[in-house]
């Protein structure tokens, strides 16, 4: 039996402990539960009892009014028996699906909390659909592996020491007997059961790889049509499948091994029971009834013990598929409130980075003591080179990364000892490539102010310019945007998140290239809006297009996470340096896309009027 070098990564009790953790919260539901079991278990027990008696009967040979009699009274017990293992069925039935039901709820309530609070750093190194499929999995192992303790182990546990103590009473040997085959056999499952563990986790792994790989393909999908990849896209998946396969075949061969295993455990000991039953009925020790009775306990102990291992291998599958959302649940979130985090008070709307110092994990550092000032409602933009720390910079005031050392200040406030809903509450951010949700143009605009009115919705999107195009659509604001907003065009997401921030109306505003997807018409009508949302605010920009910055009261120059250059426009222009060498690079790219003509040409004049900027 090959072992895979995969081990869990967290242990048994980790993910019990979850599970245990929301089913105790019904404990009444769980107390009828295993008094249903209890009471199926102990009918099955007791009725081959009443079948020796009416077959020792029988075997008398006579055919009396007592013997009748008795007899009766015999089927009419086994009857009551019967009735009370039917209620006992429908108790244990109806105690499991109430808590099951109850119980995946509240994991996948509390798995989306938990999941939903990691850091962007997280969620940027992961597949959404391995996520997603985790958090799926996570609760449907509940279903799985409670039924397995409810249906299988615990009833089998209970038979089978019920059977052990009454043909120890019947016969000391044969109990002795069966009690140790049982020990023996219980050993050997769980022996198996430590070995089969890595290759159901390693199984698991390998299918939440294959998730992962088809969702991620499947969100490209656009990419490798444009590319033709869908051939390079289906060899890649093939490859995922085929490591999946043998994952699979090593854990099902191991499986088998068990199979066959347990086949030999259990027809020795029919055999041996009974030869050891038949030279005990030579002896007069035991009757035609017992015979009756070790074969109805053997084929039910041997029914559940089969079922119990069938089921083990459902168990140690939903236990590897629940490790690894256990895994996530376990793992701290990057970046938490401190304790005892005070409210975030904005009333001068300044931002200060004091001795920044930040690098991403496993790579250079981005900045080092970095200092910058936004005072209240100054306009601020920054520049530079791609990799100079603009973005990183806006990503840190988001807290969205921790720094490694220095302090970020709102208000003098330390932003990481403010809860970080405070802190984003504070702050609008209108990005490069705007996500949306698969909802309605009303829900992703109101997701600025959820408690917002339709018509401060709507009065937002007119601001935003985006009233135009929505009411040309069929359902208007009610129309669904499809996943990540991809039915609408760039510059309408954009305007939508323009929207969503006018509507936030937060005292500090961030715009990361807000108008990079807009057309040169809708720029313009953009820029307006932008105007009006600005007021009144702290606003810093990053911006690659340097005339959409022209009017900003200050320009920050970045190189290589370090302010090189500060000032207004033209005094950046005057010193020369960097912010020149960009300035003239964009120019020059702009005069080349105007047109040649004769001497007076709108070119010269064009030209005239880009230097006077």
């Amino acid at each position: 039996m090959t072992r895979s070098t995969h081990k869990p990564k967290v242990r048994a009790r980790d993910v019990f402990r979850a599970y245990i953790r929301e089913a105790r919260r019904r404990p009444w539901l769980l107390l009828w539960t295993f008094v249903g079991a209890i009471g199926i278990q102990a009918a099955d027990l007791i009725s081959p009892i009443y079948l020796r008696q009416f077959f020792n009967l029988l075997a008398l040979d006579a055919r009396g009014t007592d013997i009748i009699a008795q007899l009766l009274t015999l089927v009419g017990i086994l009857a009551v028996i019967t009735a009370i293992s039917w209620c006992m069925r429908r108790l244990n039935y109806y105690s499991i699906l109430y808590i099951e039901a109850g119980v995946m709820s509240d994991l996948y309530a509390s798995a989306f909390d938990y999941l939903i609070r990691h850091s962007h750093q997280f969620f940027i190194s992961r597949f959404a659909g391995t996520l997603t499929r985790r958090v799926s999995k996570f609760a449907a192992a509940f279903e799985t592996i409670f039924d397995a303790i409810a249906w299988r182990f615990f009833p089998t546990a209970f038979f089978a020491v019920g059977a052990v103590i009454v043909l120890f009473l019947r016969s000391h040997a044969l109990g002795t007997a069966l009690g140790i085959w049982l020990a023996c056999f219980v050993a050997l499952l769980l022996f198996v059961a430590r070995l089969r563990l890595p290759l159901r986790a390693a199984r698991a792994a390998m299918d939440s790889k294959m998730a992962g790989a088809l969702a991620d393909s499947i969100a490209n999908q656009n990419t490798v049509a444009l590319f033709s990849g869908a051939a390079h896209e289906g060899k890649l998946f093939r490859g995922v499948i085929g490591r999946w396969r043998a994952a699979t075949v090593r854990s099902w061969n191991a499986d088998e091994f068990i199979w066959a295993a347990l086949d030999i455990l259990m027809a020795g000991v029919n055999i041996g029971l009974l030869y050891a039953a038949v030279l005990l009925w030579q002896r007069g020790l035991l009757t035609v009834g017992d015979f009756v009775l070790i074969q109805v306990y053997l084929i039910g102990l041997f029914e559940r013990l089969i079922n119990l291992n069938r089921e083990l291998r459902r168990f140690f599958d939903a236990y590897a598929d629940a490790s690894e959302m256990v895994e996530i649940l376990e793992m701290p979130h990057e970046i938490q409130d401190w304790r005892g985090a005070a409210p975030l008070a904005v009333t001068k709307r300044t931002a200060t980075f004091k001795s920044v110092g930040f690098a991403f994990p496993r790579s250079r550092p981005v900045l080092d003591n970095f200092n910058l000032t936004l005072h209240g409602g100054e306009k601020v933009a920054l520049v530079g080179p791609s990799g100079a720390g603009k973005s990183t910079i806006t990503k840190l005031l988001l807290r969205l990364y921790d720094i490694t050392r220095g302090s970020i200040l709102i208000d003098g406030q330390n932003i990481a000892a403010v809860p970080q809903d405070d802190l984003r509450n504070a702050i609008a951010f209108v990005p490069q490539e705007p996500i949306l949700f698969h909802r309605t143009l009303m829900e992703n605009i109101r997701y600025g102010r959820r408690d917002a009115k339709d018509t401060e919705v709507i009065a937002a999107a007119k601001k935003a310019h985006c009233h135009e195009f929505i009411t040309q659509l069929p359902d208007g604001y009610y129309t669904y945007v499809g996943e990540r907003g991809v039915k609408l065009s760039g510059g309408e997401r954009q305007r939508v998140a323009i929207a969503r921030a006018i509507l936030k109306n937060a005292p500090i505003l961030i715009l990361d290239e807000a108008t990079s997807s807009l057309d040169s018409e809708s720029e313009s009508l953009i820029q307006d809006a932008l105007q009006a949302l600005m007021e009144g605010k702290t606003v810093l920009v990053i911006a690659h297009r340097l005339s959409t910055i022209m009017k900003m009261d200050r320009i920050v120059v970045l190189e290589q996470g370090k302010i090189v250059a500060e000032g207004a426009h033209q005094n950046l222009l005057a010193q020369g340096g960097l912010y020149q060498k960009l300035w003239s690079i964009q120019a020059g790219g702009f005069r080349d896309t105007l047109p040649e003509g004769e001497p007076g040409d709108v070119r010269e004049e064009l030209t005239e009027n880009l230097d006077d900027k």
